[in-house]
This record gives C-alpha cells, structure tokens and sequence, in this order.
C-alpha cells in the first residue's frame, strides 16, 4: 500500500467513524479519489439496498396508515 493509499484510507475511516457510516456513504461522499473498484460496488450495493429498504418500510407504513 502506497503512502497516498494510506492516506485515503484513513480518510475513509476517520468520516465513517465520525459521521456514521450510514450518512458517511449515502450521503457525505462518493469518495471518488479512492480508486478501488471493490469499495465503490460494496458502497453502490448498500446505498441501493438501505434505499430499498428504506422504500419497503415507507411503504408498508403507508399501507397501515391507510387501513386505520
């Protein structure tokens, strides 16, 4: 690992742990100067399935909310 990797790296790891790691990867940054393809297809699979179940859970509500 190069000294810039490492750099990004902890760059990463220090707003992941103080923003929360929802709100780091949805919405604080797509990190685009980490050039690590496995990182952005792990970051693009959670956004798309914390919205997927964010949509679930609206929806469902929606549903109860209704049927009162």
């Amino acid at each position: 690992m190069t000294e810039q990797e490492r750099e990004e790296w902890g760059y990463v790891a220090y707003w992941m742990n103080n923003e929360g790691f929802h709100y780091c990867f949805k919405q604080y940054s797509n990190f685009s100067e980490i050039k690590d393809e496995k990182f952005h297809e792990l970051r693009e699979q959670y956004i798309e399935i914390s919205n997927s179940l964010e949509k679930y859970i609206t929806d469902k509500n929606n549903i109860y909310e209704e049927g009162e």
